[in-house]
């Protein structure tokens, strides 16, 4: 594990952008292809904005996108299709892109994405930290045994109510209670992992990660077994690392 901690969000954004590309590069030059997750949320506005203006050749990059809420139009401005599309798919024009489709029928789209998922490693997966601790939608108590590549997950009330604060969504009883979530053993697939994880209100999921032992109720902690995650904080975020280690935020 590696931690970067920067003044602010916007700070943080850059190292973490650059990082990625830096990854994205050393695929593209070793294999011709990269392959590579994205995740969604607030918290990943600045790192975003930062990739998509790096000097790549993204006509060789291939995306996956970590979760969809079920049943959620992807007109909807909480939808991560749309996120991602008006963020980064529109913006680089990737040679390939995987969505998760929460419509229609879900258990064909999980298959389709699965099996396309399968067909080569990760490169980078970039993998944001909630704050109940979720890795993608993996909400507490985490399967972390299961061999599926996505599933269907229940999203717990405290998730829930994070994306009402990050507003997403009006009220709590907005968000649906459903999602299709990449597993955390597809997550740690990746070769490489990189978590962009700004703001105060995920300072107490950052410290119960970096702290705690690995626990199915602590979800993140898991990536501390990752031979290569480099885990980029604002002051905020770190605070109470920050305040254990005796040091002024």
């Amino acid at each position: 594990m590696i931690i970067n901690i920067a003044k602010d969000s916007l700070e943080l954004g850059k190292r973490a952008g650059k990082a990625i590309a830096e990854a994205i590069r050393a695929a593209l030059e070793e294999k011709g292809e990269a392959r590579i997750l994205l995740s969604t949320g607030a918290s990943q506005f600045e790192t975003l904005s930062t990739l998509v203006k790096e000097d790549l050749d993204w006509s060789h990059v291939t995306m996956f996108h970590l979760d969809e809420y079920v049943d959620l139009p992807v007109t909807h401005k909480a939808s991560f299709r749309k996120y991602l599309n008006e963020r980064f798919v529109s913006v680089v024009n990737p040679g390939e892109v995987f969505y998760v489709n929460g419509e229609g029928d879900v258990g064909k789209n999980i298959a389709i994405l699965s099996e396309a998922f399968k067909k080569a490693p990760i490169d980078v997966g970039v993998i944001g930290i909630g704050e109940n601790g979720h890795i993608a939608f993996n909400d507490p108590p985490a399967d972390f045994n299961t061999d599926e590549i996505y599933k269907v997950v229940k999203l717990d009330e405290r998730c829930r109510r994070q994306q009402v604060g990050e507003g997403w969504f009006e009220s709590v009883s907005d968000v649906p209670e459903k999602a299709i979530s990449m597993t955390v053993k597809a997550i740690l697939s990746s070769r490489k992992i990189i978590s962009s994880v700004p703001h105060s209100v995920k300072a107490e999921a950052i410290k119960n990660t970096v702290t705690g032992k690995i626990s199915p109720y602590v979800p993140a902690t898991i990536l501390k077994t990752h031979p290569d995650w480099n885990l980029f904080l604002d002051s905020d975020s770190a605070a109470m690392l920050l305040s254990i280690n005796g040091d002024e935020k």
